[in-house]
């Protein structure tokens, strides 16, 4: 065995410079992006683009998860990228980010497109307006297809309007996503035209449950916790966390509790079908930013892996 072995590292030694083993050469490439570093990446298909971060690990043996980024109004994949540090987060626990930009422009960035909700800026979106949910699932499909992206380990967050889009993913593809992390946005539809203090149930019915943890500051004027503000907000947080504990089933409410110290506390619903817990930390003083601890909420997302259902197909 030793000699094998010893001719083995030979044979390698003389080997061709550039030249890789069969392994090395399936290894994912993630569409040309390099690891350790944001790179915007043209996506096969679409004339859209998308902000690649690789873990510094990357490539790995096996697809790594993903976690979808989105930024808030007004903004881009690139100033979220930077402002939520989540790139550290992504290279110290091996997953891959995807920060796209929204598809309605608005000043020097852009919002999403979430129908039935005005924008910002006060604009209904059109049927005209980029399809922002189809976008983001072909950003997933792509980097499942590319073999960079583990199809059971798909997990969306975002800002702000970026929470709003995110919470709209879960509420309309739930089979696509493992968990979601919205941070001072968690929605559970768009609100009731006739009492907008509460959600629409018609708008948000998700084909499967989805566990949340949600970030929050009580000092948000933008998207107050109490809800209030623009017309698209208007009910509260704990609101939001009710229907969703509706929809997935939970059988418990989690006390209120301190988290970290006296500046975190943690309150929601727990006992959920298929462990779909629902939870929201909320930042004593926090305001409309990103107050989210991210090794915490890595750690929240990477408890969970998309169930494979019968009906279902992946990729998709």
């Amino acid at each position: 065995m030793s000699l094998f072995k010893h001719l083995s590292a030979i044979l390698f030694a003389l080997l061709p410079v550039g030249w890789v083993t069969p392994a090395l050469a399936h290894m994912p490439s993630c569409l040309g992006a390099e690891p350790g570093k944001a790179s915007m990446v043209e996506l096969p298909g679409s004339n859209r683009t998308v902000l690649l971060y690789l873990p510094k690990s990357f490539p790995a043996p096996r697809p790594a998860p993903l976690v979808l980024l989105l930024h808030g109004s007004g903004g881009t994949g690139g100033e979220v990228l930077a402002h939520s540090r989540l790139a550290e987060a992504a290279d110290h626990n091996g997953f891959i980010i995807a920060a796209p930009d929204g598809g309605i422009p608005l000043g020097k960035g852009f919002v999403w497109n979430i129908p039935g909700v005005p924008a910002v800026s006060g604009r209904m979106p059109s049927p005209k307006d980029l399809n922002d949910v189809a976008f983001l699932q072909h950003v997933v499909d792509s980097l499942v297809v590319h073999r960079c992206v583990a199809s059971d380990q798909v997990f969306a967050t975002g800002i702000s309007g970026g929470g709003r889009m995110t919470s709209l993913l879960a509420c309309v593809d739930a089979g696509r996503f493992a968990a979601i992390a919205p941070v001072v946005g968690l929605r559970a539809g768009i609100p009731l035209a006739s009492e907008p203090t509460r959600p629409d149930p018609a708008s948000c019915q998700p084909s499967h449950p989805m566990p949340i943890l949600t970030f929050a500051g009580d000092a948000d004027r933008t998207n107050p916790i109490a809800g209030g503000g623009a017309p698209y907000w208007q009910y509260s947080m704990r609101m939001a966390e009710t229907r969703w504990a509706e929809l997935n089933g939970c059988k418990a409410a989690v006390a209120r509790r301190s988290v970290v110290a006296d500046r975190v506390y943690e309150e929601g619903f727990t006992h959920c079908r298929d462990g779909a817990d629902v939870l929201a930390r909320v930042t004593i003083g926090g305001t409309h930013e990103w107050v989210a601890d991210n090794e915490a909420l890595w750690a929240f997302l990477a408890k969970h892996r998309r169930r494979q259902f019968p009906a279902e197909n992946t990729p998709r």
